[in-house]
């Protein structure tokens, strides 16, 4: 299993950047997929989570109305678009499979190696 986030980088405030991560080695396409964070000293959290059709999806209350996430199950292939970027959105962005969620918590079973994510002028 392989999960290659890519599209990270350093970003102005008010900028945007759109992260990818190309998936193998699972049927992707029959899993909810999605993004977390984490930043400096804080602990990961969700960002958003999307069901295996792209009908259905999640955002953390902190992105939503700025970040959009989309699937290509034909390419295996995630995407987080993020707009306004602030800089508190500056993290290591993880993209993961499999996720699931038990009483409020997301954990996921497979996991990307992160795409670090700077917003700052």
């Amino acid at each position: 299993v392989q999960l290659q986030a890519s599209g990270g980088g350093l970003v102005q405030p008010g900028g945007s950047l759109r992260l990818s991560c190309a998936a193998s080695g699972f049927t992707f396409s029959g899993y909810v997929v999605g993004w977390f964070r984490q930043a400096p000293g804080k602990e990961r959290e969700i960002v958003a989570t999307i069901d295996p059709s792209g009908g259905s999806t999640y955002y953390a209350n902190s992105v939503k109305g700025r970040f959009t996430i989309s699937r290509d199950n034909a390419r295996n292939t995630v995407y987080l678009q993020m707009n306004n970027l602030k800089p508190e959105d500056t993290a290591v962005y993880y993209c993961a499979a499999r996720i699931t969620s038990t009483g409020g918590t997301y954990g996921a079973k497979y996991w990307g190696q992160g795409t670090q994510v700077t917003v700052s002028s």
